[in-house]
This record gives C-alpha cells, sequence and structure tokens, in this order.
C-alpha cells in the first residue's frame, strides 16, 4: 500500500533531513534556480506559463491526509498566490476496498464546471460526515449542493467519460511513480512529496521569482 504522510509530519521529517544532510534541492527552470525540497523529472515536461504556477494534487478522497491538505494546506497556497496559482486535483486511490463513485463524481463535476465545489462537498462527505459509501440518494444530495442538476449529472456520470478521465490521471501517477498521498506535481515536473506549506511556497515563490510576478 502506498505510503501516506501529513503534511506536518513531513515538515518535521524534512527539516530533520536539512539538518542531518545539509541539503536542500536546487535546479533549474528556464532561468530561474529553484529552492526547497523537490524532484524534478526530467521525462516529464514542464507545463510552466509566466506569472502562473500549475499545482496537481494526486490525492485519495478517502486519504485522511488527503482530506487535511486540501482544506489545511491548500488553503494557505491560496492565500499566499491568489490567482498565480492554478489548483487542481488528479484522484489517485490508494486506500483498498473502496468504490471508484467519488472519483467519478469529481471528474463529472469538472465537465460541468464544478470541480472545486464537489471536491469539498466529497472530503467532508467522507471525512466530516462519515459516509463511506456513496450511493444514488447521497449522489443527489451532493449533486445538488453543488448547484448542478442531477439528471444532467448522472447522465454524464453513466458514460464512459468520468471513468476514463480517472483512469487517465491513475496511469499518470503510476508513471511520475507516486508513493504516497498527497503528492504535488508543480508546472508538469517538479514532484514534491514534502507537501507541508512552508516547502511549497518556498518552491513557488522561487518559480515566480524567475518571472519577476513574485507577489
Amino acid at each position: 500500500m502506498a505510503k501516506r504522510r501529513g503534511w506536518r509530519g513531513s515538515l518535521l521529517m524534512g527539516l530533520m533531513a536539512v539538518a542531518a544532510l545539509g541539503f536542500v534541492g536546487t535546479a533549474q527552470a528556464g532561468k530561474a534556480e529553484l529552492k526547497g525540497n523537490f524532484q524534478v523529472l526530467s521525462d516529464e515536461k514542464s507545463t510552466h506559463k509566466p506569472g502562473k504556477v500549475q499545482l496537481t494534487e494526486f490525492a485519495d478522497f478517502y486519504c485522511p491526509h488527503c482530506h487535511r491538505f486540501d482544506g489545511e494546506g491548500l488553503a494557505i497556497l491560496e492565500k499566499e498566490f491568489g490567482n498565480k496559482l492554478e489548483a487542481v486535483m488528479v484522484g489517485y486511490p490508494v486506500i483498498p476496498g473502496k468504490l471508484p463513485t467519488a472519483f467519478d463524481m469529481y471528474e463529472q463535476a469538472k465537465t460541468m464546471g464544478k470541480g472545486a465545489e464537489m471536491k469539498r462537498a466529497l472530503f467532508r462527505t467522507i471525512h466530516k460526515d462519515k459516509i463511506g459509501i456513496i450511493d444514488k440518494a447521497i449522489r443527489e444530495v451532493l449533486i445538488r449542493e453543488v448547484g448542478l442538476d442531477p439528471a444532467a449529472f448522472e447522465e454524464g456520470l453513466a458514460s464512459a467519460k468520468p471513468a476514463k478521465a480517472f483512469e487517465d490521471g491513475r496511469k499518470w501517477g503510476d508513471r511520475i511513480k507516486i508513493q504516497q498521498t498527497p503528492t504535488v506535481l508543480l508546472d508538469g515536473n517538479i514532484k514534491v512529496e514534502q507537501i507541508d506549506p512552508e516547502n511549497l511556497k518556498l518552491i513557488i515563490h522561487s518559480i515566480l521569482d524567475g518571472d519577476g510576478t513574485r507577489k
């Protein structure tokens, strides 16, 4: 089973590693020297656009660390960087024995312009409301909550498209060797497993510094 750590634990482990080894990752991305703890994936292309950083969060809706990062860590980053940060989640299941319904619902909501809202609703339902099985009745409540039409949503969900999008995301995670959730990918090729906000802020600021657009 994939390893999972909370971002608070990742921060402590990361600081211990830096203290012991005296190492902080640096790399060249264009003209910018990146700072922080990260791995540049040489086989993946950068998707960087000047003035913006794309954050892809590989997460499992049933993973408590993913729920915490999405509700706390990501909020810190969004407050820090505002519209300079584009965040999206890619479903990557690591908790065994769970149906893919939540992931398919998220993918369908994304196509209808409500991905972020559905993501929050699903994390809350699973971790705060303690509802582990999302049946049709629960789906309808969540669909209405995010402001979508249940009939149109269910029609889209019944097509193969959400399931294919979920599977494509899982294969992407396999390709870049996701070992734990949540794991963050910045601008398509900067893999970050130490996902505490301070490390991520350091890396993102260094990317934006290279564009001359630090907040």
